[in-house]
């Protein structure tokens, strides 16, 4: 039996009426209709129910996924989606450049695309795992605070059979069978993108992005926010509306993902920066995972636009804070993480108060806690690469994405690939494989060419 995960209307459902709590709808009498039917919640962690809903469960949560969708909001005035009323209550948006934009540096660009890949390769192993697993095995290993990848090397097997690897990554992803960087869509992302620039230039449209995707990007390795876009579009429901359609994953991790070309082909310009990826995330999310992706774009906009070593992240992290809506729930989480991070030494201590106060109410994948998670760990390692990665990745929830974007944006700060330490990029083997295009075994070297050239391109 083939249970697709991320569309089954019976376990969209429960995340709906999750995010209807988080985003200031009633949904209590939905709810109670649901229940009193025989409705169950939402997978904990997984994208699909081991069962299948009776037909006419499924009909009667197609129904009231809808009547959610209507419910109004009470925080809708103060976390819009459109940018011209984004930008109306951002007191203090960036001005326009006003100068030529300045070249990111192509060393810097290709300790980006490594820094991503490295920390997306070191988080792969344990997505997933709740926070007391992935730091029992690193723990076993001898590798507590991480200091390297992930190893099954000394673990005990009734440890490794309690929090098994992410089955997608064990024989890929463990230091002991690391074998250049295997395929992953925190990769495939940027590389769409940079295929979007290659095609549309800086002026693309959400419309762009979508057509893209139905060309090059199988729906199979779209997830949470993405595939139901994409399941959308060959429904005939057009952008924005492919965000908002029965779609309860609008505010996870997934825009986030896809924001460092945007960032790094508007170097020193956060604003463009965060405008283009407000364009690509419109596909697929709202609010605050809109949100999430312009903050992430301005943070790397303004590393890029340095010279190494001429920016330090805490600055960055400040241009990014720029273009997020004051009064929203991801501009009180990211003022909330940098509290954190300068008031503990122990990052552990961190990541618990962290947890401590989102897990409660947020799916692993929520863009609110993971943006949390990436500010604290790129604060307190004060842009370390290596500190900035271990941080991210040890704090769970959607480790592999954290890691990510935290080796992106430290990375591009190092300046260098050889200002990362060879334990972590000599097993990349300068090798990235990827289902998109043609890109697949390409080098990080000539992917930061091919980015340069987008980055100057009038």
């Amino acid at each position: 039996m083939l249970r697709l995960t991320w569309v089954q209307p019976e376990d969209l459902l429960g995340h709906e009426l999750r995010q209807a709590r988080l985003d200031g709808r009633e949904p209590s009498a939905i709810e109670a209709r649901w229940r009193t039917a025989g409705g169950q919640d939402a997978p904990p962690r997984a994208g699909a129910s081991p069962h299948p809903a009776s037909r006419y469960l499924r009909l009667l949560a197609e129904d009231l996924l809808d009547e959610l969708a209507d419910l109004p909001s009470a925080l809708s005035e103060d976390e819009p989606t459109d940018l011209a009323r984004i930008k109306s209550l951002c007191a203090d948006w960036p001005g326009p450049l006003g100068r030529a934009r300045p070249a990111p540096a192509p060393a810097a660009l290709e300790a980006a695309w490594l820094g991503r890949a490295i920390g997306c390769l070191l988080g792969k192993p344990v997505e997933k795992l709740p926070l007391d697993g992935i730091r029992a095995l690193a723990k076993a290993a001898g590798n507590w605070p991480l200091t390297g990848y992930f190893s099954a090397v000394g673990v005990p097997a009734d440890l490794l059979a309690a929090h098994p690897w992410n089955r997608r990554s064990a024989r890929t992803c463990l230091a002991e069978n690391i074998d250049g960087m295997p395929e992953d869509d925190d990769l495939d992302y940027p590389l769409l993108n940079l295929l979007l620039l290659r095609r549309h230039g800086r002026t693309f449209t959400t419309a762009d992005v979508a057509r893209l995707w139905l060309d090059e990007l199988p729906p199979g390795r779209a997830f949470t926010a993405e595939r139901i876009a994409h399941r959308n579009l060959l429904t005939g429901i057009e952008p924005p509306h492919t965000a908002r359609h029965r779609n309860p994953f609008r505010e996870w991790i997934g825009a986030l993902i896809r924001a460092d070309v945007h960032g790094w082909t508007n170097p020193g310009d956060p604003a463009a920066a965060a405008e283009q990826a407000h364009r690509d995330a419109a596909l697929t999310h709202t609010a605050n995972g809109v949100y999430a992706a312009m903050f992430t774009a301005a943070v790397i906009a303004t590393a890029a636009g340095a010279a190494p070593g001429g920016q330090d992240v805490h600055a960055c992290l400040r241009a990014g804070r720029r273009v997020i809506p004051p009064r929203s729930r991801l501009a009180r989480a990211i003022d909330h993480a940098v509290r954190l991070a300068g008031s503990h030494e122990d990052f552990d201590d961190v990541v618990d108060e962290l947890h401590a106060r989102y897990s409660p109410a947020h799916h692993w994948v929520h863009a609110i806690p993971n943006t949390a998670l990436l500010t604290a760990a790129l604060t307190h390692a004060d842009g370390d690469f290596a500190g900035s990665i271990c941080r991210a990745v040890s704090g769970g929830w959607d480790t592999d994405s954290n890691g990510a974007t935290a080796g992106s944006v430290a990375g591009l700060l190092a300046g260098a690939p050889a200002a990362l330490p060879d334990r972590w990029r000599a097993p990349l083997k300068n090798r990235l494989a990827t289902t998109v295009a043609d890109f697949d075994g390409s080098g990080f070297d000539t992917l930061a060419h091919l980015t340069l050239l987008e980055a100057t391109r009038p």
